[in-house]
């Protein structure tokens, strides 16, 4: 089989590997725990600079004393800091679950909503915690960009861009709407796994016989 060449035909043999590596649904494929979209959106908000593994442990306490946005929007901040201090950066993290549940109350009857505009003007919202929210918990459209999506897409030749945004809108270009979300998530676990930051594990890795970063794929 002729290996691809361009930055799209290798995207989409990535998502074509990486589907055998980690089959299943983005909600299967996440690593977050959550039942509800609400529980996603308030982990996703934790996961900022935080491990999901961390932020798996701290959740059920959280989402006891607080299982909804009713119940986050009115809550006494020095409660919400103790129960996601080992977090990191729990101050502000607990502003912005606390105002992101105030306005999907306010605003979104208490629903997190689905559409993109309206997910990113809930505080600390970006387009990455957004997309992973659609893509997720609404099974629509939506590619996340993180570190290890970003990483990934230079050493695999699918584009040097290094901002999110414009990288989401490259990646976009050559995956179909309905696995976007899956392309991503197992980008993300494959960067985990495999092609990590510091010690990349190339000799196992199922993508480098065309990956450009090694000798076999340059060859």
């Amino acid at each position: 089989m002729a290996k691809p060449r361009s930055p799209k035909g290798r995207a989409q043999e990535v998502d074509r590997r990486l589907e055998h590596l980690f089959p299943g649904s983005a909600s299967e494929l996440c690593e977050l725990n959550h039942d509800t979209p609400f529980q996603l959106l308030a982990a996703t908000i934790l996961s900022a600079q935080c491990t999901d593994i961390r932020v798996n442990a701290v959740t059920p306490a959280l989402f006891a004393a607080f299982p909804n946005a009713n119940a986050l929007a009115s809550a006494d901040p020095l409660v919400v800091e103790e129960l996601i201090h080992t977090t990191g950066f729990f101050r502000a993290k607990a502003k912005s679950l606390i105002g992101m549940a105030q306005a999907v109350e306010e605003r979104f009857f208490g629903e997190v909503p689905e559409q993109l505009a309206d997910l990113v003007t809930l505080p600390g919202v970006g387009r990455k915690t957004a997309n992973v929210v659609r893509s997720v918990a609404f099974d629509a459209p939506g590619l996340p960009v993180d570190t290890h999506v970003i990483r990934l897409s230079g050493r695999l030749g699918l584009s040097e861009e290094r901002d999110p945004v414009k990288l989401e809108l490259i990646l976009n270009s050559f995956i179909a709407p309905k696995r976007r979300g899956t392309f991503s998530l197992r980008m993300i676990l494959h960067g985990r796994r495999t092609c990590k930051a510091r010690s990349p594990e190339c000799l196992r890795c199922e993508l480098a016989d065309f990956c450009p970063s090694t000798s076999a794929g340059r060859s």
